[in-house]
């Protein structure tokens, strides 16, 4: 939402076909229906839906005026045909191209030409880094200086990386002259591991987009059948957030509610994304950002959180 900080974004993981299929045009109006409630930032990836979530957000913003948005999508991972039978998959009915890592500073050149075209615009406002884990090492030694030449050329505007680990993210931060990092899931009301990164990039004027406010799903839906980091939530966390779900409920205030609003009152939050997959979630989700919650209910939840 334009002149809000932090702002509001919509991701497109759940659009591309995240753990069941979404269609076209379902997909195209919740993409819309964020329009129209004023959200400018759209976050992306090759790996969601293995170029769907692209092609969908291309395809929804083509006769946008393109100044009037923002694009963040990632590199890191190349989408080719895979030989022999497929690798496992969150996502369902997608093409016929798979994720492959490549942190290489030709891979990371070539997965943003080949995003642009599946965007089909000519520069990425933002580019994070996809989940570096296992590849530190050439990240700093080719990933960062491809994307940071890129920046200098004017085919990205900002650098960041995007992961579900804050320890990486930090050194990264320490070492790299990033705009803006993306966490996922580590600055939640259930997970607050993150807490020491957000104040570094606080105190180093880096913006933080934050990602899995919900962690997933559970705190979304804190039922069974729920879900932590993309797998079935343990039974501990279930009933963790059923406690969280108690406190909240003496307030008059749901947990999706108190999630969203966790999330977007610290300070070093720039843009806060949501993964809705209908119009309707995506309305639910603005309301609760526009929404307050009563200061005295953070206490009440700390000692839930803390000492649960």
């Amino acid at each position: 939402m334009i002149g809000v900080r932090p702002q509001l974004g919509l991701g497109t993981a759940p659009l591309a076909n995240l753990f069941s299929v979404v269609s076209d045009s379902v997909a195209r109006a919740t993409i819309d229906a964020a329009w129209d409630r004023g959200i400018r930032f759209f976050d992306t990836a090759p790996q969601y839906g293995h170029g769907l979530g692209e092609l969908r957000l291309g395809g929804a913003l083509a006769e946008r005026p393109r100044d009037e948005y923002i694009v963040s999508s990632k590199a890191g991972r190349l989408l080719r045909h895979h030989r022999g039978s497929r690798p496992p998959s969150v996502f369902v009915d997608v093409p016929d191209v798979d994720p492959t890592f490549d942190f290489t500073a030709s891979g990371i050149r070539r997965s943003i030409e080949e995003s642009l075209q599946r965007l089909g615009i000519d520069r990425l406002d933002v580019v994070h880094l996809h989940d570096p884990d296992d590849h530190e090492v050439i990240a700093l030694e080719e990933s960062f200086p491809e994307l940071l030449r890129m920046r200098d050329e004017g085919v990205v505007g900002k650098v960041g990386c995007g992961m579900n680990q804050w320890q990486m993210l930090s050194r990264f931060v320490e070492r790299v002259p990033l705009d803006c990092i993306l966490l996922a899931g580590r600055w939640t009301l259930l997970d607050r591991s993150g807490a020491s990164l957000l104040e570094l990039c606080a105190d180093r004027g880096v913006d933080v987009i934050l990602g899995g406010v919900f962690n997933s799903g559970l705190l979304a839906n804190p039922n069974g059948g729920a879900t932590f980091d993309y797998v079935e939530a343990p039974t501990a966390l279930i009933a963790r957030v059923q406690r969280i779900g108690q406190v909240c409920a003496e307030f008059g205030i749901s947990v999706p509610l108190a999630a969203v609003q966790f999330a977007v009152r610290h300070r070093a939050v720039s843009t806060v994304l949501f993964g809705a997959r209908t119009p309707a979630e995506l309305e639910a989700d603005v309301e609760f950002a526009t929404q307050t919650v009563p200061d005295e209910m953070w206490d009440a939840l700390d000692a839930v959180i803390e000492f649960g």
